[in-house]
């Protein structure tokens, strides 16, 4: 491992619990502007069943999100390689514009992000832990599964979504670009292929999660 100091890595633990905590509460700030910016009109306002079909679906966005950045803030603290850590740093900043976004949309449909977030974020913080710890090709495996599978979840929300919503689907089109080249890059830095009966039981968890993130 490359933190030798545990002083300095209990510092950087704390940090970083401290600051996704954080972001689970509030809106962050983000470097890019929402790709539905320029849609001047909502046009599934005045639509309680639209609206509430649309909020239930960027809340899990949202979960997502956040699962996300504790992920890539675990093993980034973790990884061996300055290198890797340089690229899970770079993904969590495009994760912190999706919270951002989806946080910002959230707010617009008049709905509350999950009640359980802290839950969510703990336990993917120690997720990352972990896999940073097994090491970098195995940490990079996970990143890389854990990303096709969020793909697949924002291309399934594509197609529950209100077709009106057009601020959402703009919103879950682009964090969808962005995760296919967070899984790339995994794959570029030399990510190993996770056995089937971890990847069925990443798909399994993230199953139980979204359906308590849409109602809770």
């Amino acid at each position: 491992m490359t933190h030798h100091n545990p002083s300095a890595f209990i510092d950087q633990l704390f940090s970083h619990l401290d600051h996704g905590l954080r972001s689970t509460f509030v809106r962050p700030s983000s470097k890019r502007a929402s790709p539905a910016e320029q849609i001047n009109e909502d046009p599934i306002q005045g639509h309680a069943m639209l609206r509430n079909a649309s909020a239930s679906l960027m809340r899990v966005n949202h979960v997502g999100e956040v699962c996300a950045q504790a992920l890539y803030q675990g093993q980034a603290l973790t990884s061996r390689s300055s290198e890797v850590r340089e690229k899970m740093n770079e993904a969590a900043q495009e994760e912190i514009d999706h919270l951002n976004w989806c946080y910002q949309r959230i707010e617009q449909l008049d709905s509350h992000t999950s009640y359980l977030n802290p839950v969510w974020y703990i336990g993917s913080f120690v997720l990352g832990l972990g896999a940073g710890l097994a090491g970098d090709k195995w940490s990079l495996g996970f990143l890389a599964e854990t990303e096709r599978q969020v793909v697949a979840h924002l291309e399934s929300h594509l197609d529950r979504l209100p077709e009106e919503d057009i601020i959402s689907r703009a919103i879950v089109t682009q964090m969808a670009e962005d995760e296919a080249r967070h899984a790339e890059m995994a794959v570029e830095n030399g990510a190993a292929e996770l056995p089937t009966f971890i990847k069925k039981a990443m798909t399994a968890t993230a199953g139980f999660m979204t359906q308590l993130s849409e109602r809770i």
